[in-house]
């Protein structure tokens, strides 16, 4: 089973094909994914809750420290970051610490590169926690994951805990007031003798209504790009994700095709 850990706090710069030029930071486990949602697409392999140990998050101070180091030494080789993004080895917003960190992080930014911005790449499952709720809306790119409009398409491709609703995570989305960028991931194949499709034309027509519903700032479509654990998914074609990015555009929103 293919796996892309990343192995420290601070990784990068790195070239994001959504973003730019990408300081990573990553609050979650260098040697194991650690994640609420167990993505069938996910880069850094399965979720094994199993492997959750006591020590599964970095300290505050750590981060704030390994962070200011790195960028202190960016800036002496004047090498700016486009974007300092949270992302990692699995969902960052359940750091306990989190909306600290975020505090921390753009008064590191503001010292050293002002112009850059900070993004979170969320699955979106936190945002029902005020002080998630608050520090997504601090940042510059608040990046959250919406792959399908029925709970039997996010329970195929996203694997997602609980009584997971998607009508509630719309209308938790509903609550940033467009203050988001909505993110899908478009795949298709067979998973355990499923096929999975969430570009069909039932897909899409929910899935923009939830769109126009949510009214975020921006849309990111995109698919795979590295190999997955699961080995019968395949890339969406280039055609089809601008066929999906001009329906977007056609019902008023801003959109990013990253292929």
């Amino acid at each position: 089973m293919p796996v892309f850990l990343f192995d420290k706090i601070i990784f990068g710069p790195v070239q994001s094909r959504r973003l730019g030029v990408s300081l990573g930071i990553n609050l979650l486990p260098t040697d194991y994914k650690f994640c609420n949602f167990d993505c069938i697409y996910c880069e850094c392999g399965r979720t094994y809750k199993d492997k959750f140990r006591s020590k599964q998050f970095h300290l505050r101070e750590e981060v704030k420290s390994e962070l200011e180091r790195v960028l202190k030494e960016m800036k002496v080789q004047k090498n700016p970051p486009d974007v300092i993004t949270f992302a990692g080895n699995g969902e960052p917003t359940i750091h306990p610490d989190f909306e600290d960190i975020i505090n921390d992080t753009i008064k590191i930014r503001d010292q050293y590169f002002k112009k850059a911005r900070i993004a979170v790449l969320s699955n979106a499952t936190m945002i029902h926690k005020k002080t998630v709720f608050n520090a997504l809306n601090k940042v510059d790119e608040n990046i959250l994951k919406l792959d399908s409009a029925f709970d039997e398409t996010i329970k195929l491709l996203n694997n997602p805990p609980g009584n997971f609703k998607v009508n509630e995570l719309v209308e938790n989305l509903k609550a940033f007031k467009g203050n988001l960028t909505v993110q899908t991931m478009f795949v298709t194949g067979i998973y355990n003798n499923i096929h999975i499709d969430n570009t069909t034309e039932k897909e899409i027509t929910a899935w923009l209504k939830l769109i126009n519903d949510i009214k975020p700032k921006q849309v990111m479509v995109y698919t795979i790009e590295r190999d997955t654990p699961s080995p019968g998914l395949k890339k969406v074609s280039p055609e089809k994700l601008y066929e999906i990015a001009e329906r977007v555009k056609s019902i008023g929103f801003n959109v990013q095709v990253s292929l």
